[in-house]
């Protein structure tokens, strides 16, 4: 007696398997398995793509031109003068009265300006970090500053500055200082020019840095506080033993972005000038910084050459400071590496 068996057939829902090759070997793939598989592979590369793209075009090649054009005599009103010039643009900065004012210029506004903002930034951030009314009113005042063109919020402070008729030496005035017969001159020298500026610079991106601050502490849970209380630790305590070392991830962002900005600055000195366009930084160079000097060496002087060079030596110049305020910031904030 013999059995039959029926003829296994695929259900409708479910796809036939690959029919195996002769010799029992791979199974053949269909031109839509083909496909897919390219997809799978080659499509994330195809996504990624036009941002490399951009990459290449806007940041890679002028990084290069720019290094190239640092090793030739590229003068614009004499090109007559020998192609290369080797190192000669960068040793000739070691010898440059002005480039060594303008990096002294640059590092007593960046530290006027970067130390007092990130810990006011703190401080902002904590206390938003309350039980307050209208707390969604105050987050969007405190940001108020960073979305305020930097122009605009610039000439208004230039004019607060003013020697005659500025408001900061009428407050001050009001508690004795400076004011009167003898107001204080914000553009005559360096200390009074360099807070001038680092206000700028402090009021408009405090908020910034308070509302980065605030979503790092939205994820500290709240009974670590309650516990911190019950413990006898007081707000301040809390803020340095607990809250800092919960959010370094961002408290080091915020150090490395202060630091290339900080490092960088330009609008807010060139247009407290009253002669913005000599991009001098003062009649004696009181506030000139950096970009500002390879702003005036590149497209006042004529020099490319010589600007390019002393672009690469703030590039070197942030990236050393960088890595030093980052671990600075890693160890003081409880990190070990």
């Amino acid at each position: 007696m013999s059995t039959t068996r029926a003829a296994a057939t695929p259900s409708p829902g479910r796809r036939a398997a690959p029919e195996r090759g002769r010799g029992g070997g791979r199974p053949r793939l269909t031109w839509r398995d083909r496909l897919y598989r390219l997809d799978l592979r080659y499509l994330p590369y195809v996504m990624i793509a036009p941002f490399f793209l951009l990459f290449i075009v806007f940041g890679l090649f002028p990084l290069i031109f720019n290094g190239v054009v640092a090793l030739r005599n590229y003068r614009l009103d004499d090109p007559t003068l020998p192609y290369w010039a080797g190192f000669d643009n960068f040793t000739k900065l070691f010898g440059d009265e002005y480039f060594w004012n303008a990096l002294y210029n640059t590092f007593g506004i960046f530290l006027l300006s970067t130390v007092p903002q990130l810990l006011l930034a703190l401080i902002v951030a904590s206390l938003l970090n309350r039980r307050l009314r209208a707390q969604t009113w105050w987050r969007v005042a405190v940001l108020l500053p960073y979305v305020t063109p930097i122009v605009a919020s610039t000439m208004v402070f230039s004019v607060f500055f003013s020697r005659d008729f500025g408001m900061a030496n009428w407050v001050l005035g009001l508690f004795g200082i400076g004011g009167g017969d003898d107001p204080i001159d914000w553009r005559a020298d360096k200390l009074h020019s360099w807070i001038a500026i680092a206000t700028m610079v402090n009021w408009k991106w405090i908020g910034y840095n308070a509302l980065l601050y605030l979503a790092a502490m939205q994820s500290i849970p709240r009974d670590v506080y309650e516990a911190a209380a019950l413990d006898g630790a007081s707000p301040w305590k809390q803020l340095w033993r607990i809250t800092v070392p919960m959010i370094r991830p961002v408290v080091l962002f915020t150090v490395i972005l202060s630091t290339i900005g900080g490092l960088q600055l330009f609008t807010e000195p060139m247009l407290f000038d009253l002669n913005a366009q000599a991009a001098t930084g003062g009649s004696g160079r009181e506030w000139q910084t950096i970009a500002q000097l390879i702003y005036k060496v590149g497209w006042k002087d004529l020099n490319l050459g010589y600007a390019a060079a002393m672009s690469w030596a703030l590039f070197f110049i942030i990236l050393i400071v960088a890595g030093v305020n980052t671990l600075l910031t890693n160890r003081l904030s409880g990190g070990r590496k």
